[in-house]
């Protein structure tokens, strides 16, 4: 098929939030790509805080005006999507070429503003698909990728799962680090850094995501303490945890077990908790980090274990999808992620002089084949499928899965 050629765009790229999370920093550092590729890449998310986004970017940014809401995470979500709603309801701020999803919230907005022909139609990139026991969370995470005209995946992992399980194809675009900002160049910062959490002469390993089930930090706590047996000046550094989500829960199963482990939290102490991390410190932390301990349960791809790389941290991996797609054996340390044995014996394993180098090389190596100029160019195929005067939307399903994408589902 010949596709129209891609001129310059525009695009409004949604997100879920303001915060440091993974998809967020995807977001942003797509779009700043796309800017650098000559198209006017425009990122939005809801923002309650009124603060603005966790970084400055280099690309035009919106902060939706979002009222703050407690409760429930259906409240939230629903919240989050009429925010969505309120700020594109003008023709002025509906004034885009491409819109393109990045969450379950912009897609139920977007899959409404569709529905009622404010838009032609938006791409959604599915990062990753959760299981919600809530039938409103259920309901809108598939709605926010069966309604969408072209289905982006940062893995093969994921675009196999939509195809299996919904008849939908998805193309796969990758992402990428930015190599300028994580370098394992020591910066003056670093020690500035150091000083701040209290971090002593041991070794320390850092983990990304907060207190999150998806993150396995209480397999992660469990570990290092089974390693403080043998390295008892080990440090934890649990760093993240902006969430839209509620994971009280899971936090006070964390919170138990530190505290039936004898691991006292905060600064100086065996496990320091840092909450929301500034942009600027992340090059720092990695690079002060021996260890970044990474085994997730459930991942899009994982940008912090390339962040890490960028910095020379070695890294432990979970042995599954995504990593197993773009990690060789060798280029990190890959565990049964529900195994905390072998966790704790791969952070031990990270402290080998000979191992270390031989992990920061391959790592490097890894990150320097991810670059956000490619990644952003890869989404430019899609993009013109659907520019004014491209083809059509992705033809329909058949079978099951038809039931699924053309459903009529309910407004949000």
């Amino acid at each position: 098929m010949n596709r129209p050629r891609v001129d310059r765009l525009r695009i409004a790229i949604l997100t879920h939030s303001t915060d440091p999370r993974g998809g967020v920093a995807h977001a942003l550092a797509l779009g700043e790509a796309l800017c650098g590729l000559g198209h006017e890449a425009v990122v939005h998310a809801p923002d309650p805080t009124g603060r603005g986004f966790f970084r400055a970017a280099r690309c035009p940014v919106i902060s939706v005006a979002a009222k703050p809401v407690a409760g429930p995470s259906a409240v939230v979500v629903g919240s989050r999507i009429g925010d969505y709603l309120a700020h594109f309801s003008t023709p002025a701020a509906c004034d885009f070429d491409i819109f393109h999803a990045h969450c379950r919230i912009s897609g139920n907005a977007l899959a409404t503003l569709t529905r009622r022909r404010l838009i032609p139609g938006f791409v959604r990139t599915v990062h990753h698909i959760e299981t919600f026991a809530d039938p409103q969370l259920a309901h809108w995470e598939e709605r926010a990728f069966l309604d969408a005209g072209r289905l982006l995946c940062v893995s093969r992992t994921w675009a196999a799962t939509l195809a299996a399980e919904y008849g939908a194809r998805a193309d796969v675009v990758g992402t990428g680090v930015d190599a300028s900002s994580y370098t394992p160049d020591p910066r003056p910062e670093d020690e500035a850094l150091r000083d701040r959490l209290g971090l002593g002469g041991g070794p320390v390993f850092l983990s990304v995501g907060g207190f999150e089930a998806r993150k396995n930090t209480l397999a992660i706590i469990e570990a290092f303490a089974a390693l403080r047996r043998a390295c008892p000046d080990a440090q934890l550094v649990v760093a993240g945890g902006a969430s839209l989500f509620d994971h009280a829960g899971y936090e006070a199963r964390c919170c138990a077990a530190l505290e039936r482990e004898g691991l006292e939290v905060g600064p100086g102490r065996p496990v320091i908790r840092t909450g929301a991390v500034a942009q600027s410190d992340m090059p720092s932390l990695y690079r002060l980090a021996d260890t970044l301990v990474f085994p997730s349960l459930m991942e899009g791809y994982g940008l912090c274990v390339l962040e890490a790389m960028a910095c020379g941290t070695p890294v432990i991996v979970s042995r599954r999808p995504p990593f197993t797609e773009y990690l060789a054996p060798g280029e990190a340390l890959s565990v049964d992620p529900e195994n905390t044995e072998a966790i704790a014996a791969s952070m031990q394993a990270s402290l080998d002089p000979r191992q270390r180098a031989r992990l920061r090389n391959a790592g490097r190596e890894v990150a320097r084949a991810h670059v956000w100029e490619a990644c952003a160019a890869r989404h430019l195929p899609t993009y013109a499928d659907l520019a004014p005067g491209g083809p059509p939307a992705m033809p329909a399903a058949t079978g099951a899965a038809a039931w699924n994408t053309l459903r009529i589902p309910r407004d949000a």
